[in-house]
């Protein structure tokens, strides 16, 4: 039985918190963005496999997507501002300054994105790009 896109991004999210490699799960969530292209969280989640993968072009491609779906995502901002630090492209304040206005409303929002950022820097502890996204966005 195929699983539907719900499921199958909850299955990846837990597989992702299990600690199943990265390369595994991008097949995953791109065919989850497949099923689902309309899934901001599904291509926020496939861009920071993408940052994680070391994949800056596709990170950046899929985080523009998920913040045209919904430009109030902080986290696919901080991963658009990530992926343009990498690959040198221009215009990283807009999604560094939107990104920390909306922690600054929202704990909820605030929250996700202190997690998220932990859990990067755990998975690539020397990750320098996101240390400066990071302070930026919390200065």
């Amino acid at each position: 039985m195929t699983q539907t896109a719900e499921e199958l991004f909850t299955s990846g999210i837990e597989r992702y918190k299990n600690g199943e490699p990265v390369a595994d799960l991008i097949p995953t969530f791109k065919q989850l963005c497949d099923r689902a292209p309309k899934s901001s969280p599904a291509w926020t989640c496939l861009s920071w496999l993408y940052l994680l993968a070391d994949k800056h072009d596709a990170a950046y491609k899929a985080a523009t997507k998920a913040i045209k779906l919904n430009p109030q995502d902080p986290q696919a901002r901080v991963n658009a501002a990530v992926a343009m630090l990498e690959i040198g492209k221009k215009g990283v304040r807009d999604h560094i300054d939107t990104a920390a206005q909306l922690v600054t409303i929202s704990d909820e929002l605030r929250q996700e994105v202190e997690e998220s950022l932990a859990d990067g820097f755990k998975r690539k502890p020397e990750w320098k790009t996101l240390k400066r996204v990071q302070d930026w966005i919390f200065e």
